[in-house]
């Protein structure tokens, strides 16, 4: 097989670039003998033809004939005239580079190679640990923004620093702050025992450095603890952890705002650690990430709570609601039915004093008769099917007006239905759509003073999505509050003046009404100006929901 370029380098390949001729001999002579295959090139375009087709170990060139490469990728070693000036901007870019004042001695030249040739490999090293590390940390983060668990999120952290920095232990903690839960994390090296859970008495001076490391955005890094035992930090690490005797330590604080919420603790027990600026600035990218992930994992897990508690109240208040209806029910079962018996006369004659008494225990009993239904409506509604099929409005409207006159002629407010030029047919649940109209028409009768009017119209519109039959029903009463029409269809809420007038009601009727017709796909509208009257205004598609 072929030799590779990769093969080339391995047995140390130099380019050698000088226009004088006996320096140029001289130089390759030198590298030849240290074990360099060297590629000669009097010339600046034979230089870059013998960078580009060798790939070389090194390249050792005259300055004049360097000046203009970009970036050739390999060390470089310039040869420079005594009274030349080097554009050190130029050789900077170059990353590795050196050079020696003519006339160059072999000795000299063939260690300076050494030398370039030892720090390009320590550089591509040290650039390859930096991109795995960087590569190791990406991935913690990647899995701390997976999870919205607090305790999760510490322990991805503490062992992702651990296994990608091949310390002894990782420890982390958050002090005691409203933004984050208490948490407790550690990871350590197989075989070293496991650190205190609490800061116990050194809290307090952890919190303190945490916080001025936090303000100043940066990381308290020490190298090896032996060379000042007694420092603050130290003493504070030793009565925390009784066991634990650093050699090398990192203190990175983990903070949002104005001051800190936690603290990482990085330490190595048997060999020191020299933390490099990548490093820090890598865990620092990470704890970043750490302080919003816990943030946002607390805030959601307090929604979550909040949110299941909700539930239970909602399904205590729909159990209850059930429960109550229930026991109301069969009382009143009762009391209607002998109420009807006595009005039949199957008692006797009712006297006609007796009998006006009667007729208000009647309507007070079907009154609360339609509380109670309403309630047991609220109760099941979330839960309950649609019984769909084609409802003529008209007929549901006049059955809604027949069932209410006395009602509104007990109160003296006359009531009207106006019905519209064209048949008009929903698909519908015909019972619910009933319920709907018969509490509207009935609120629209109660909160109009006597000698006032309500007026029932239907008619048939158009919408980009069909037709539509629109069903209003306007009174001259009461009117509504501005402020209260936001809260109008909110189960159990009545407006302020209809609590100040004692009118009654149970602030249950417009809210079924509008859950009712938001199932079959429609829209209930209400326009309302407080003495004037109200209009509420059903919108359900032709044909069906």
């Amino acid at each position: 097989m072929g030799e590779t370029v990769a093969d080339v380098q391995h047995a140390r390949s130099a380019v050698v670039a000088d226009s004088e001729s006996d320096r140029l001999a001289a130089t390759t002579a030198a590298l030849s003998s240290a074990g360099f295959t060297v590629f000669p090139a009097p010339d600046a375009e034979s230089l870059a033809s013998q960078i580009q087709k060798h790939n070389p170990s090194v390249v050792v060139a005259q300055s004049a004939l360097a000046h203009g490469l970009r970036n050739p990728g390999v060390p470089m070693l310039l040869i420079v005239a005594a009274q030349e000036i080097v554009d050190l901007e130029e050789v900077e870019s170059w990353r590795v580079a050196d050079y020696v004042i003519s006339p160059v001695r072999a000795g000299e030249v063939v260690h300076r190679v050494e030398t370039l040739i030892g720090r390009a490999t320590e550089r591509s090293r040290s650039r390859g640990e930096i991109e795995a590390l960087r590569e190791s940390l990406r991935n913690v983060s990647s899995a701390i923004r997976e999870t919205n668990d607090p305790q999760l999120i510490a322990d991805h952290v503490v062992r992702g620093f651990g296994e990608a920095l091949g310390v002894d232990h990782v420890w982390f903690a958050t002090f005691r702050d409203e933004r984050v839960p208490s948490i407790r994390a550690q990871w350590n090296r197989p075989g070293l025992p496991l650190l205190p859970a609490r800061l116990g008495d050194s809290e307090n001076a952890i919190i303190e450095t945490a916080n001025k490391l936090w303000a100043e955005a940066d990381v308290l890094a020490v190298t090896d603890h032996r060379e000042d035992p007694d420092s603050k930090i130290a003493k504070a690490l030793r009565e925390w952890s009784g066991d634990l005797n650093p050699v090398s330590t990192v203190l990175l604080p983990v903070g949002e705002g104005a001051s800190a919420m936690g603290i990482i603790l990085l330490s190595t027990v048997e060999e020191r650690h020299d933390w490099t600026r990548p490093e820090i600035a890598l865990m620092q990218h990470v704890a970043g990430n750490v302080a919003h992930g816990l943030i946002q994992g607390h805030l959601i897990s307090a929604q979550q709570r909040v949110l299941h508690q909700l539930r239970q109240l909602d399904k205590a208040k729909t159990d209850f609601l059930a429960t109550v209806n229930h026991e109301l029910r069969t009382p009143l079962t009762s009391i209607t039915a002998y109420l009807d018996m006595i009005q039949d006369g199957t008692g006797g004659p009712v006297p006609e004093g007796i009998s006006k008494m009667l007729d208000v225990i009647a309507r007070n009993s079907n009154r609360l008769r339609r509380l109670i239904e309403d309630m047991l409506t609220v109760s099941m509604q979330d839960g309950s099917n649609l019984d769909l099929k084609p409802v003529d409005i008209a007929k549901l409207l006049q059955v809604v007006v027949a069932t209410l006159r006395p009602l509104a002629e007990s109160r003296h407010v006359s009531v009207s239905f106006t019905e519209g030029t064209e048949d008009i047919e929903v698909t519908a649940d015909e019972a619910k759509l009933e319920q709907v109209f018969t509490n509207i028409v009935a609120n629209a009768i109660k909160f109009t003073p006597e000698g006032g009017r309500v007026g029932i119209t239907s008619s048939v519109s158009t919408s980009e999505n069909g037709g539509l039959a629109l069903v209003r029903i306007a009174d001259n009463g009461l009117g509504i509050p501005e402020h209260d029409l936001p809260h109008i269809f909110t189960r159990f809420y009545r407006a302020s003046n209809a609590t100040s007038a004692a009118v009654p009601g149970s602030g249950l009727g417009l809210a079924i009404a509008h859950d009712i017709i938001s199932r079959h796909m429609g829209r209930l509208l209400l326009d309302s100006t407080l003495g004037s009257g109200t209009t509420v205004s059903v919108e359900l598609p032709v044909g069906g929901p």
